[in-house]
């Protein structure tokens, strides 16, 4: 499993019984965690002392119940060097997902090394984990996102960590039609990141299901794609798609054209409490090797 364990400002205390405990900087929250399917619940007095607590509906979504008056509306937490919005919303996110970090490390490690300008493509970017570190390690980011809402958050993380005056562009759509725009345009790019979900619809209602769409959504990506790519970066979190299904799409159109390495595992996170790690979907990873 590869581990987001640098953290400092975010800490996983602990999980059991479906929910899990965590700190985003000094605030304590208790969220859903399907994986949690184990019941070991340490530091009891804890799980009762959080801010806010995310109760899941029978009927689906549910409701934030918040204990202490003290926890604002919004508050940041740094990752290194980068600083991040938080804000607890609708479904039981918070704006960020911690476990990304190991990724975040992995490919600006790529493009401090890589010594010559990199142009990166990251589509359902959200609220812009991915870009703002990116863009710290030196490169030009393609924000892509259907929501007008998570894209506004983005340039808000973008501001926050400082590096408003980046080379950045943000993008309200559809990620296929943009793609198909970007290919017509004969637009490239250096290295692709995609976050794709489940199942979700665009801004025009478009449907997106990750079984029928990631294959030829990659394909497209490819198209796009310099001739020295530096890496590409698909996350998963669906049951419905393993990380050997991910690795062969890559294998069989990417690892083809470019060569270089596919590799593939779990991300997780490091609790406190207990000496496991919770796993956060997985990651598949492709990168142009020095020697190519």
């Amino acid at each position: 499993m590869w581990l987001a364990d640098k953290w400092e400002d975010y800490r996983l205390i602990d999980t059991s019984n479906g929910e899990k405990l965590e700190y985003w900087g000094e605030y304590l929250l208790r969220r859903p965690e399907p994986q949690a399917v184990w019941e070991d619940r340490s530091c009891r007095e804890l799980w009762e002392d959080s801010y806010a607590h995310y109760h899941r509906s029978n009927s689906g979504g549910g409701y934030w119940e918040y204990k202490k008056k003290s926890l604002p509306e919004r508050w940041t937490i740094n990752y290194r060097d980068l600083t991040f919005n938080i804000k607890p919303m609708g479904f039981k996110h918070t704006g960020l997902f911690p476990e990304q970090a190991v990724n975040w490390d992995w490919f600006s490690e790529l493009i401090k090394n890589s010594d010559r300008p990199i142009k990166v493509l990251n589509l359902f970017a959200y609220t812009g984990g991915a870009t703002v570190a990116a863009l710290a390690a030196g490169a030009e980011v393609c924000h892509v996102d259907a929501s007008k809402g998570m894209v506004s958050w983005a340039k808000e993380n973008v501001i926050s960590s400082g590096l408003a005056d980046k080379p950045v562009r943000y993008i309200v759509d559809d990620v296929k039609k943009f793609v198909a725009r970007e290919i017509r345009r004969g637009k490239q790019y250096d290295a692709v990141i995609m976050d794709p979900p489940s199942y979700g619809r665009g801004p025009s209602g478009e449907l997106w299901k990750i079984e029928d769409e990631l294959y030829p959504l990659i394909c497209d990506c490819i198209k796009v794609l310099s001739d020295n790519p530096l890496f590409f970066l698909v996350n998963s979190y669906t049951t419905g798609l393993c990380a050997t299904v991910i690795s062969n799409i890559l294998n069989l159109t990417l690892q083809k054209k470019y060569k270089g390495k596919v590799s593939s595992d779990e991300i997780g996170i490091p609790m406190e409490k207990k000496d496991i790690a919770l796993p956060c979907g997985l990651s598949v990873r492709w990168e142009r090797e020095s020697n190519d």
